[in-house]
């Protein structure tokens, strides 16, 4: 039985689990009723040490840079509606593959062109993160994001990070406006 976090939570996936190498992240959401133009909703994931910000632009992971340097953090690959049951979009991650110097695995989700196509979180639902051991396909964690987030057009969902010898995992659920530049920006990484 999965452990479900409300905002701010955390668990030890260590603890919850002994075995855990292999990580699947499952991010999903569903869009409301927009005016017909395309909702496109995409992961980004940020590598960040001690210092809060990225190792390097490398250890920034979307979708046209799908693997992290150490190759222990993948990234599955955008899907372009978010239609369909289930996870939306999903990254794997080999826990003691991760580089010593990475402290906390950020993830975001980030609307496409959200101001051009006047579009925000408040127009999506049922959205989710969650923790699965991809050995055994057993969910570990989960987190609902149930509030209404009507001006936000990138969210850091949750996180992943080191606690001593432990990995836990953090409902973060926290929005921002000026999308994934924004959030980029804040976590160190240099857009051209």
């Amino acid at each position: 039985m999965a452990i479900s976090l409300q905002k701010g939570g955390n668990v030890s996936l260590t603890k919850t689990d002994p075995g855990l190498i292999n990580a699947i992240i499952g991010l999903g959401w569903d869009a409301r009723t927009t005016d017909g133009s395309p909702f496109d909703l995409d992961v980004s994931v940020f590598l960040v040490g001690a210092n809060e910000k990225v190792l390097s632009d490398a250890h920034f992971i979307f979708y046209n840079q799908r693997t992290s340097p150490d190759g222990a953090v993948v990234y599955s690959g955008d899907n372009l509606t978010g239609t369909g049951a289930g996870d939306d979009e999903t990254v794997i991650i080999n826990l003691p593959g991760v580089d010593a110097q990475i402290q906390r695995i950020v993830f975001a989700v980030t609307i496409h062109e959200a101001e051009s196509r006047r579009q925000n979180f408040g127009m999506v639902r049922n959205a989710f993160m969650r923790i699965l051991n991809q050995d055994s396909q057993t969910e570990l964690a989960r987190f609902d994001l149930s509030e209404d987030y009507s001006i936000e057009t990138a969210m850091v969902f949750g996180e992943i990070y080191r606690s001593g010898t432990e990995w836990k995992f953090k409902a973060v659920g926290q929005g921002f406006t000026g999308g994934l530049t924004a959030l980029a920006k804040d976590h160190g990484v240099n857009i051209g």
